[in-house]
């Protein structure tokens, strides 16, 4: 809807030199029907006259001016458009195709404005009718602008050859730097080794039974990544607030009882612990968003900007099922789905990991004692996380009940999906007095806390 004694915005004279190039070099017409469809030309004719070339192209038939009026004709639309003289028109204009797909760019960007100022319109229009509900209000803007986004937003394919060169310089770094971590680094020793590290696209699941750790074993890589090797890190935390996660942060540093914290009761020590390590945390390139049940459509914002301002190199959401689909959905399994596709979508759009904590269904516990260890089909409510995930790992301790109150335990860590690279599992030490996970020493389940090297 157009504001009154304003044009939308359009770009009519290349829509002219598109039509024109395609009806003359109708060779070039590949990529411009993977930018453009009808509804993007803004004039009536030009939006015929594209759709009479989409159909021929899509039959196989020979375009040029002749076939061009022909087919205009058959249907009844050639006076519409301004007759046998405005196709030849379009054919005076073109001076090269060479700038065809930079021209559709521009052609399909005008489209998007006119949709938003549509969107715009409605809005205002749905804002000031009394009926409307205001949830159902913003589902439905959520709707429309990320429909609109992924337009603006799809790919395209790249010849194989510029992959090959960008590869094989990666693959000389690696053969460089010889078994060295080449992704966002965990600090654990036998995850880096299986692993590589975080990698750039990857969207990593970590998956666990209430009281498992979730939690603490990603804020121990987090911690490890950008305390310990100033890696910027971003996590969004739905379950806990930024000042529990604070808090959960220095007594990890510091190696003080996170419980004794909360109730006032650290030594003197302990408390000169707390403060010599609170500058090197609040020195730290981490950005913390507790906002609760975050939708896909903000996270996605908030991630922009992120990576755009701070150059954000990971994500951590805690926890998957905590967010929300944003939109109605037939179901909770749906909606899951939904998300989880999302947050693969981001990792790609981004470049960047990002790792999400997700449940485990509580049919896992029901089943007997030794058949307890997690498989991909207990990922809670939907069978899409298994599938988006390029890495799943496990946090699985078989004496659960019976470590419940001790202060630490030796879980293990079972990575069940790695899109590429190894199965494989092996033990971590879980301090729970620190929130913090470290280094498993083999051959010894039982630890003193100050025995233990950071991760």
């Amino acid at each position: 809807m157009a504001t009154p004694g304003r044009v939308p915005p359009q770009a009519i004279e290349l829509e002219k030199a598109i039509l024109g190039a395609m009806i003359v070099a109708p060779e070039f017409s590949d990529k411009v029907f993977s930018i453009l469809k009808d509804s993007s030309f803004y004039n009536t004719a030009n939006r015929e006259i594209f759709g009479i070339l989409s159909r021929m192209y899509e039959d196989g038939k020979q375009i040029d001016y002749y076939t061009v009026v022909n087919a205009l004709k058959k249907r009844k639309k050639l006076k519409a458009v301004g007759g046998s003289s405005y196709v030849r028109e379009l054919c005076e204009t073109v001076t090269t195709p060479a700038n065809l797909e930079y021209h559709a760019d521009i052609v399909r960007d005008k489209s998007i404005l006119r949709k938003l100022i549509t969107i715009a319109t409605e809005i205002i229009d749905k804002s000031y009718d009394d009926s409307t509900e205001v949830q159902e209000l913003l589902d439905w803007v959520e709707k429309e602008i990320f429909s609109i986004a992924e337009e603006r937003l799809k790919g395209d394919f790249v010849r194989i050859g510029e992959i090959v060169h960008e590869r094989v310089g990666v693959i000389k770094e690696y053969h460089t730097r010889g078994g060295a971590v080449f992704g966002i680094p965990t600090g654990f020793e036998k995850l880096d080794e299986a692993t590589g590290g975080f990698h750039n696209s990857e969207f990593i699941v970590i998956g666990g039974r209430p009281g498992m750790g979730k939690s603490t074993l990603a804020l121990s890589i987090m911690r490890y990544a950008s305390v310990e090797h100033g890696r910027p890190s971003a996590l969004f935390s739905l379950e806990m607030s930024k000042e529990q996660v604070v808090e959960r942060l220095l007594t990890s540093v510091a190696k003080v009882d996170h419980d004794r914290m909360r109730k006032g009761y650290l030594s003197e020590r302990d408390m000169e612990k707390i403060v010599s390590k609170a500058p090197t945390i609040a020195r730290a390139p981490i950005f913390i968003d507790d906002t609760p049940s975050l939708a896909p459509l903000e996270l996605r914002a908030k991630a922009r900007r992120l990576k755009r301002a701070e150059g954000v190199e990971v994500i951590f959401v805690d926890y998957l099922q905590l967010m929300s689909a944003g939109r109605r959905t037939e179901s909770r399994q749906q909606e899951i789905s939904l998300i989880s596709r999302s947050l693969k979508a981001l990792a790609r759009e981004l470049s960047i990991p990002i790792v999400a904590l997700s449940q485990l269904s509580r049919d896992v516990e029901k089943r007997p004692t030794k058949e307890r260890r997690p498989r991909l089909s207990d990922l809670r409510e939907s069978g899409a996380i298994e599938q988006d995930a390029d890495l799943v790992m496990f946090i699985y301790d078989p004496k659960a009940r019976e470590n419940a109150n001790k202060k630490s335990s030796t879980p293990e860590i079972i990575i069940a999906k790695q899109r590429n690279g190894p199965l494989t599992s092996f033990k971590l030490t879980f301090l729970k007095e620190y929130s913090s996970f470290e280094n498993y020493i083999p051959g010894d389940d039982s630890y003193a806390p100050e025995d233990i090297g950071g991760a």
